[in-house]
């Protein structure tokens, strides 16, 4: 017999409920497989979410604390964290129609919900915003980063924003603040092969092999006496790409807490020092409409450093010459992982 379709359920708190499977297994209670199998939050949340009617079977009918176990089954249940830090910045809307939103998302706030952030999240806070449960990123931003981050509004249209990213049809820039070397030569394209370190998985690291991710990196101007501020062009994908690569070529962006090293996850983010990474710009060719887009972010990049340094700003052409700030930007050299 085929499991019901999925209920369409309403936004709580810019919230999507959730569907969980219930698998074959001896739990006595629906309650004590829901809270080993989430359990960030306690058995007494639980019991009494379960009993305020937060948890529903697949007819959207209240399950209370008691309800026996059955498997094969599928619940739905709203997340919701009973601590959860605010994270003190607002996202923009820069655009949206019938199809697509793009909003220009701060530092430190999640695209989706998870672990420790559930309302604290870009797409639950434009839920919130917009009433639009069916909203759904097509593509990832980390935490950590600023800048432009696309959402698909219409479920039918998803695949074909999503496949952009996935057929490297988006023309994808962005700019960092890292460490100034006198003896790299810019601009370069910077190709390595990139897995999940198999000791801390949070981080990327290069290993021997075809090239997977490519990054054309500029410089745009000097801060300072030790900093930079730099262009990046990745043409690939990976996860932590332009970290990666960044800490590869011996300059690691600025407040960086993965790489060169993995630091230890804060209780709470240190607001003061942003990692200097934010995606500038993002052109494609809709695939709804046909209209060329092209979305630019309204934040910049500004650390301490330049007065740290006592500095002040100089921009430079390709070749290291001083230039004003339209000087054009010719073709980069290749160049790949050092063996």
């Amino acid at each position: 017999m085929a499991r019901p379709a999925k209920l369409e359920l309403p936004l709580r708190e810019g919230v999507s409920a959730s569907a969980l499977a219930c698998p074959s297994g001896a739990w006595p209670l629906l309650l004590d497989f829901i809270a080993e199998r989430l359990n960030l939050v306690s058995r007494a949340d639980w019991r009494a979410r379960m009993a305020a009617g937060e948890v529903l079977d697949e007819r959207g009918q209240v399950l209370p604390p008691e309800a026996p176990y059955r498997a094969g089954r599928r619940i739905y249940y709203w997340r919701w964290l009973a601590q959860e830090h605010e994270i003190p910045f607002e996202e923009q809307i820069l655009f949206q129609d019938d199809e697509l939103l793009v909003a220009d998302k701060p530092h430190f706030l999640p695209v989706t919900p998870t672990g420790r952030y559930v309302q604290q999240t870009l797409l639950t806070r434009l839920k919130r915003r917009t009433g639009i449960a069916t909203l759904t990123p097509v593509h990832r931003l980390d935490r950590e980063t600023a800048g432009l981050t696309l959402f698909a509004i219409k479920p039918a249209s998803r695949d074909a924003y999503q496949r952009l990213f996935r057929e490297r049809s988006v023309a994808k820039v962005y700019e960092a603040i890292a460490p100034w070397r006198a003896e790299l030569r810019l601009p370069l394209s910077y190709r390595s092969r990139l897995q999940e370190r198999a000791e801390a998985f949070m981080q990327m690291h290069e290993v021997e092999g075809e090239p997977n991710a490519e990054t054309e990196i500029h410089l745009l101007e000097r801060l300072g006496e030790r900093w930079a501020r730099y262009e990046l062009r990745p043409s690939t994908g990976q996860k932590h790409q332009l970290r990666a690569h960044m800490s590869a070529l011996g300059i690691p962006i600025r407040g960086d807490r993965i790489y060169p090293q993995l630091r230890p996850e804060e209780a709470e983010p240190d607001y003061r020092e942003p990692l200097q990474l934010l995606a500038r710009r993002l052109e494609f060719q809709d695939p709804i409409t046909g209209i060329e887009r092209q979305f630019s972010s309204g934040q910049s990049l500004w650390p301490a450093c330049v007065a740290e340094d006592g500095g002040s700003a100089k921009q430079f052409t390709n070749d290291g010459v001083a230039a004003p700030s339209d000087a054009g930007s010719p073709s980069a050299p290749l160049a790949s992982r050092p063996t």
